[in-house]
């Protein structure tokens, strides 16, 4: 049975991927729509965090700057949807914001990456303003407990982490109840399980326990969502697709697909869950269209 999809997290120029490239990827996979996300970062985070980042990204700019999420909605209006999130601790990043959703159509916030606490004054005041403008705010989260302390445990340590662990996720989602958030990355995702604190790893193995943080604040917070892109957003379902059915079951309403790269692995772990079909389209679309109408 053929399938409407949308993609609710791909970039420009990366990964060997130009723009026509992604879009005859998209063919592949049967995805209609993708939304085309910018990265912008200081250029001392982004070269300091991972050197290799250089060698995967559009070698014209830092990370992926909004020109070339333009670039394709000039190019491709009819695929792709657009979303660009500038840094907050930036003065003027909510004025230049405004700019981009008036001028060059701009639906999402996205992806937020950066070496920062999400839920600090100048974060929250910009999820405040995208629930005015009716942008979703589409965030990388990825700073456990185990981070910080390999972070502070030595003078010369420099760990990679962007944003917090799940109770910055949940101050966010309390303090802006009109922002619709869509969480991404190993630091949200590990925290499907009860036990993710017993782990370093970003990408947990094994059954999943009950209580997860991730679990918890889902059912306490109407206005978090779930990105399924990525290898964290397919780990946590394929590491335990008894515990995944119920899971995607339960939250149908606020999970999404995508992918993050150009592979169709988010595809074969939702096939092997035997979705109803209703939950399935909500997955595959629906809920995106809703949170960003076509």
């Amino acid at each position: 049975m053929q399938r409407s999809v949308i993609d609710i997290h791909n970039h420009p120029n990366w990964h060997g991927h130009n723009l026509a490239a992604l879009v005859r990827n998209m063919d592949e996979y049967g995805i209609a729509k993708t939304w085309l996300l910018g990265w912008e970062q200081p250029e001392f985070e982004y070269a300091q965090a991972c050197p290799g980042y250089y060698a995967h990204m559009d070698p014209r700019g830092i990370a992926a700057p909004l020109d070339l999420v333009i670039q394709g909605l000039e190019r491709y209006p009819d695929r792709f949807i657009g979303g660009w999130a500038p840094d907050p601790r930036d003065r003027f990043a909510r004025a230049r914001l405004q700019a981009a959703v008036k001028i060059h159509g701009i639906r999402v916030y996205g992806e937020l990456k950066c070496r920062m606490r999400y839920d600090n004054a100048d974060a929250i005041a910009m999820y405040r303003f995208c629930g005015e403008l009716g942008l979703p705010v589409l965030f990388h989260l990825q700073c456990d407990r185990h981070a910080v302390a390999k972070q502070a445990a030595n003078r010369d340590t420099w760990i990679e982490w962007y944003g917090g662990d799940l109770d910055v996720v949940e101050t966010m989602c309390r303090l802006c109840p009109e922002t619709t958030f869509i969480g991404h990355g190993p630091g949200f995702w590990r925290d499907i399980s009860g036990d993710a604190d017993a782990t370093d790893s970003g990408y947990p193995t094994g059954p999943v326990t009950p209580d997860g943080k991730l679990v918890l604040a889902l059912r306490r917070y109407p206005n978090l969502h779930c990105d399924l892109s990525a290898g964290s957003g397919c780990n946590a379902l394929a590491r335990d697709l008894d515990h995944a059915r119920p899971f995607v079951l339960e939250f149908q309403d606020r999970i999404l697909f995508g992918r993050d790269y150009f592979d169709g692995r988010q595809i074969e772990v939702l096939d092997k869950l035997d979705l109803p079909p209703e939950v399935a389209e909500k997955v595959y679309h629906a809920n995106a269209e809703r949170l960003v109408p076509a």
